[in-house]
């Protein structure tokens, strides 16, 4: 009998809760008679009463529902890992808690799991969204597939199914500031993904701030791109030829016109330029060191409260 872990991270879905849990219990009814349920709920350290409406609902369905408490918000991709962590199923499954993305399409994933397919993903081909976060959304994932890896899905993703030999792989590896996601497709296993329409949220307001989807992207191309040091390699040579040139040109110059002032603002400029750009590369790899400290210190990724089971 197959049994099935659905890991929800929870931040500030206190009022989510109660619709989330009813819609995914009644999502069973689609599966084959013979798989079993958990759902781990993770409260990511919520400042609302996130904690108290998975306590009422655990009580509704009793025996379903998991609930993993974190002392502190440690972002949703390590509370997905703590999740997993607490999760005994064969398969599991990742949704949000907002009913974003359908419930009802797990029941596909799960059928290609049954095929043999270690990993199962849902891809927005497109958003009942609109507005900024749309855009900067297919920029990221633009961006992660020309830059990072070339092998992941059109349109983003983060609805996944995978097999129990993945979340081992994934929890083994230990991996900080990275995406928990993208990492499973860079395990190597063979994927399959299904296109849906990525629903527009009804209840509550999304926590998933600027500053927060910026850290995302820096994370992720840092994580699993060379892009950002190899840029930085071509373009100091780049500026090196340029300085050559420029080098050339003025030992031409004082030689053809011993007499002439030199531009005293192109010098300016030559050096604001060479200043800016020396300030980047070092941000750039302030970041990768910055990394490597964090990994070195092996702090864990999250702190768990107490379960409630």
């Amino acid at each position: 009998m197959p049994k099935l872990s659905v890991i929800v991270p929870c931040y500030f879905n206190e009022d989510n809760i109660p619709v989330t849990t009813r819609e995914l219990v009644a999502n069973e009814a689609n599966f084959p008679p013979e798989v079993t349920f958990e759902y781990v709920f993770v409260n990511d350290g919520s400042g609302d009463d996130t904690l108290g409406a998975l306590l009422r609902a655990q009580a509704l369905y009793p025996g379903r529902i998991h609930i993993v408490d974190l002392t502190g918000n440690v972002g949703s991709y390590n509370a997905i890992v703590a999740g997993m962590a607490h999760a005994t199923g064969d398969c599991l499954a990742v949704i949000t808690a907002d009913l974003q993305d359908p419930p009802e399409l797990m029941v596909q994933m799960y059928a290609h799991w049954q095929q043999g397919y270690k990993l199962v993903i849902g891809n927005r081909q497109d958003r009942e969204d609109i507005g900024l976060a749309v855009a900067m959304a297919k920029l990221f994932h633009w961006l992660m597939k020309n830059l990072a890896l070339r092998n992941i899905p059109d349109g983003g993703f983060d609805f996944v199914f995978f097999d129990r030999q993945v979340a081992t792989e994934v929890l083994r590896l230990h991996e900080r500031n990275s995406n928990v996601f993208y990492l499973m497709v860079w395990l190597g296993f063979a994927y399959v993904n299904i296109p849906y329409i990525r629903r527009k949220r009804e209840i509550g307001k999304s926590r998933w701030t600027l500053s927060k989807k910026i850290k995302l992207l820096v994370d992720s191309l840092l994580a699993f791109s060379f892009v950002p040091i190899r840029a930085i390699s071509v373009l100091g040579l780049g500026l090196g030829f340029v300085a050559l040139l420029y080098g050339l040109y003025v030992i031409a110059l004082k030689v053809a016109r011993p007499d002439e002032p030199a531009g005293w603002t192109t010098l300016m400029v030559v050096m604001l330029f060479v200043s800016a750009f020396q300030m980047v590369a070092l941000g750039v790899i302030g970041e990768y060191v910055w990394r490597g400290l964090d990994a070195a210190r092996k702090r864990p990724l999250y702190v768990v409260r107490d379960v409630y089971s």
